[in-house]
């Protein structure tokens, strides 16, 4: 990967530190491993390898869940806060995708004595926990898809030393072949030029990764930012503002956004309207099948992931001796070799040859941003300017069992998530006992001119909660949809369901159901997001989510706000 002109950032060129900067440039993603593994794996028939996937992907899910549960070496993970390092065994914060690598690893140990221990996290988040000192206490290494981001933040770029790149992958497009045909693209020669005016001209539709929560959704938004601003080095603030008003059309073709990869697949899946999946060429590889998506890779230039193994600066020496046998056996020939045939990544030592699955490349390489204030502005502008906005139904119980702790700890998760809202945002929250309380309901849109207000207002109508009455879940749930087809718009649309019981109160599952079936498409495609709490049924939540094309949020082991925050990936 070209580093060239990566650097340190410049703290007179950072980016304001504004409420709303603060809100929408941090990373605030809490994942839990087990919560990455649950959205990648699917295990409720949600994942790419149910309905969007085959092959591969199957294996990758399976992967996933055995790694959520131990380490690489079958026993189970260590104490995330534990300080006391293991000889020969070395603590690994790494990428959820990482986990197709477990079976190469387990070879590594038999072969060098290394046992490696993953923890599963988005890019930004191990970042964040690199900054706060976290990692410094519980890793001793980090597997990222890039380190790109982190050496743009000074609090971070110190805090590693000793990479080592082991494979790569391009940011690509899997585009249906069909709308290859129609199109008439040479897949060998289309440029983000051509992606954009097809996505102008209302030929081209696609998901992506929420650049904020997934490193490939944030090279993904790199790559064509550069591709449409002609940057002919590492992006700059002008650069952004010239592509702007291309990136805006660019972005009205994006109708799937989410925070894990497999729950994307999954999405694409129920979705025949949406053309094609922006992610890593491996993930598109892995995830589909060569008849069902098209792999492009512009030649105008995109983002690689160079996966460095990468030592903390904290690890004791011991560790460091453990990483470079590792780091050696992995880069050998025969090891590089099955690595690319095993992960469709494309090897990094000479004389390799690449697995037959991937094309030449013939690429252009791009650089990351330089600075971190322009990182970081992209990411602001995607959120808040270029995407389109989020429209959400919060269908909160407020039951009487919801009454003391419970409520309050509702109100405080809501209160947090204010700081999370963008700009443009329409969000209601629904409150319900034995049926919708009306008189409770409000919407508020967040006014890019005086976010404030709406924040403020949302803040309030928390604080007014009360608990009283049944559960009424499935009844709700039809009035959030009812609500939301009143006034249909071109926007990201979601329900989130919180309850902390089983459905007492009016209508049965089964009326649910048929009435979520008798939707026009389009209302369909509206997914719950249900979060598991107190006492409610998994069962009853995830048959939910299965029909709905949604995903099941558990705060049964965490907190409350986490949950909701999780969540935001998908909004």
């Amino acid at each position: 990967m070209n580093h060239a002109a990566t650097r340190p950032a410049d703290p007179r060129t950072a980016p304001r530190t504004t409420p709303g900067a603060a809100r929408r440039v941090t990373a605030r993603m809490r994942r839990t491993a087990a919560g990455t593994v649950a959205r990648l794996a699917g295990g409720r028939g949600r994942s790419g390898a149910s309905r969007a996937a085959r092959g591969a992907t199957a294996a990758l899910a399976l992967a996933l869940l055995a790694g959520a549960c131990s380490g690489v070496d079958g026993t189970d993970r260590p104490d995330e806060h534990g300080t006391e390092f293991v000889p020969g065994t070395l603590r690994v914060l790494a990428s959820s995708e990482l986990a197709d690598m477990e079976p190469v690893l387990d070879t590594a140990r038999r072969e060098t004595g290394v046992t490696v221990r993953l923890t599963y996290a988005g890019t930004l988040d191990a970042v964040e926990r690199i900054a706060s000192g976290e990692a410094d206490k519980a890793y001793d290494a980090i597997w990222l898809s890039s380190n790109d981001y982190l050496r743009l933040r000074p609090d971070t770029a110190k805090k590693i030393t000793g990479e080592t790149p082991i494979m790569t992958s391009p940011v690509a497009l899997g585009v249906r072949p069909a709308t290859v045909a129609r199109l008439g693209w040479d897949p060998a020669k289309v440029t983000w030029s051509q992606l954009h005016r097809a996505v102008a001209d209302g030929g081209l539709t696609y998901g992506m990764t929420d650049p904020k929560r997934s490193n490939s959704g944030f090279s993904a938004l790199v790559s064509v930012s550069s591709g449409l601003s002609g940057a002919q080095s590492a992006l700059t603030q002008a650069d952004v503002h010239r592509a702007t008003p291309k990136l805006k059309e660019f972005f009205t073709g994006q109708k799937l956004t989410s925070g894990s990869s497999g729950w994307l697949a999954t999405a694409y899946g129920r979705r025949s309207d949406v053309d094609a999946l922006v992610n890593y060429e491996s993930v598109l590889l892995s995830s589909f099948p060569s008849e069902r998506l098209t792999v492009i890779r512009p030649t105008d230039g995109v983002v690689t992931a160079d996966y460095p193994f990468t030592l903390l600066a904290s690890a004791r020496p011991e560790a460091k001796d453990a990483a470079r046998r590792l780091t050696n056996y992995l880069r050998t020939p025969a090891v590089q070799d099955r690595i690319t045939r095993s992960t469709l990544r494309r090897p990094v030592v000479a004389g390799v040859r690449p697995a037959a699955a991937l094309a030449q490349d013939q690429r252009r390489e791009l650089p990351f941003p330089g600075s971190r204030a322009v990182a970081d502005g992209l990411l602001d502008a995607y959120d808040n300017t270029l995407r389109r906005p989020s429209r959400t139904v919060y269908v909160l119980d407020t039951s009487g069992s919801m009454s003391g702790d419970r409520l309050d700890r509702l109100k405080s998760a809501l209160a947090e998530l204010t700081g999370d809202f963008r700009d443009r945002e329409e969000v209601t929250l629904m409150p319900f006992g034995s049926a919708v309380k009306q008189n409770e309901v409000r919407t508020h849109t967040v006014d890019p001119a005086s976010p404030k207000a709406a924040l403020d207002a949302i803040r309030s109508d928390a604080r007014g909660l009360t608990a009283s009455g049944g559960t009424a879940i499935y009844s709700s749930l039809q009035e959030a949809y009812r609500f939301l087809g009143r006034t249909p718009g071109d926007t990201f649309t979601s329900v989130v369901l919180m309850t902390d019981g089983e459905n007492t109160d009016g209508d049965p599952a089964s009326a649910f159901d048929a009435f979520y079936r008798s939707l026009p498409a389009e209302q369909r495609r509206t997914p719950v997001f249900p979060i598991l709490f107190g006492d409610s049924d998994r069962g009853e939540l995830d048959h939910i989510a299965n029909l709905t094309g949604g995903q099941l949020f558990d705060a049964t082991k965490g907190s409350l706000d986490g949950a909701f925050e999780e969540i935001r990936g998908y909004q």
